[in-house]
């Protein structure tokens, strides 16, 4: 039983906890820099549209943005010891008469064996959820400011408000 306990104490459950959050940390930090630089693509994509040019972010597409909402870590382990004895004893007498003499003969056989069998079995499952969420508020305000701006400069481009000379 202490050697069980001894391998349960070696298992590294602790790093593996901590790998995998650093690991998510890592994986979001690289989704959310995707989707920061898809925001600049679309800022710097311009398409014509009726002779006006447009943004496609002015168009209204955004990038998608992702986040891991759901990690599962499962760790399965299984030891299991066997110990066996074995102990054998067996004797055998055999004698024999003959005239004036006798011959006894003894024959003793001992054996004794100790096996000792021990098996660990061990799994794991990493599970993660990731799913698209909302843009960020302030990045929707601005968004929708900057959209404002640009479809009020291209108003006035084409129908230039009224100067009047005194």
């Amino acid at each position: 039983m202490a050697n069980i306990t001894r391998e349960l104490l070696n298992a590294p459950l602790p790093e593996l906890v901590k790998s995998l959050g650093i690991g998510i940390a890592q994986a979001q930090r690289a989704l959310d820099r995707v989707s920061m630089d898809l925001a600049r693509e679309l800022v710097d994509t311009k398409i014509e549209l009726g002779g006006t040019e447009y943004s496609l972010l002015a168009l209204g597409f955004t990038p998608t943005f992702y986040q891991y909402t759901d990690t599962v870590l499962e760790a399965k382990v299984a030891f299991s010891m066997t110990k066996s004895r074995e102990i054998g004893v067996s004797a055998t007498v055999s004698g024999g008469v003959n005239v004036g003499f006798a011959a006894v003969s003894a024959s003793v056989t001992a054996s004794y064996s100790q096996k000792y069998q021990y098996s660990a079995e061990g799994s794991s499952l990493i599970r993660t959820k990731l799913v698209s969420v909302p843009n960020p508020p302030a990045f929707e305000q601005r968004l929708r400011a900057l959209i404002e701006t640009e479809l009020e400069d291209r108003r006035e481009a084409i129908n230039p408000p009224n100067q009047t000379t005194s």
